[in-house]
């Protein structure tokens, strides 16, 4: 293996997938691509907050782009390929995002939801349907 796309977002659970993609790269000698997806919200109009769609956008990429550069700061830097931060729907990015690195593999966490995570998918099982490479579920039971 050669890279890892590790797909990160805000939850508690990122450090364990983070964790879990440093250790197989350590053991592996794969470098760690990060990426962040950063879901669109419903519908919301903008206008009352004085900002225009496409301010909205670019708020999003930079705040993605903020918290996904603070987690590559922790990341061993002999073993970082680079960040990349997408908006759009999180599964598809990721997926888009593998495919264009031609990573190796993809680490993603799971989430464990219930109720209509179970009915519509998590982001994990949509990544490991969609995906054109492995793609390893990392899990953390405890949090």
């Amino acid at each position: 293996m050669k890279l890892l796309l590790v797909a990160l977002d805000a939850s508690q659970r990122a450090p364990k997938v983070l964790d879990t993609a440093i250790d197989l790269a350590k053991r592996t000698g794969a470098k760690l691509r990060l990426v962040r997806a950063v879901g669109l919200p419903p519908e919301i109009p903008m206008s009352p907050f004085g900002v225009t769609p496409e301010g909205f956008l670019q708020m999003l990429i930079d705040e993605g782009k903020q918290q996904v550069q603070k987690i590559a700061d922790t990341v061993p830097a002999e073993l970082l390929d680079g960040v990349d931060t997408r908006v759009g729907t999180p599964w598809a990015a990721i997926c888009e995002a593998a495919k264009e690195a031609k990573a190796d593999l993809i680490i993603v966490g799971s989430h464990g939801y219930g109720g209509i995570d179970r009915l519509l998918g998590t982001t994990a099982a949509k990544v490991v349907n969609h995906a054109e490479c492995s793609v390893l579920v990392a899990r953390n039971l405890h949090v």
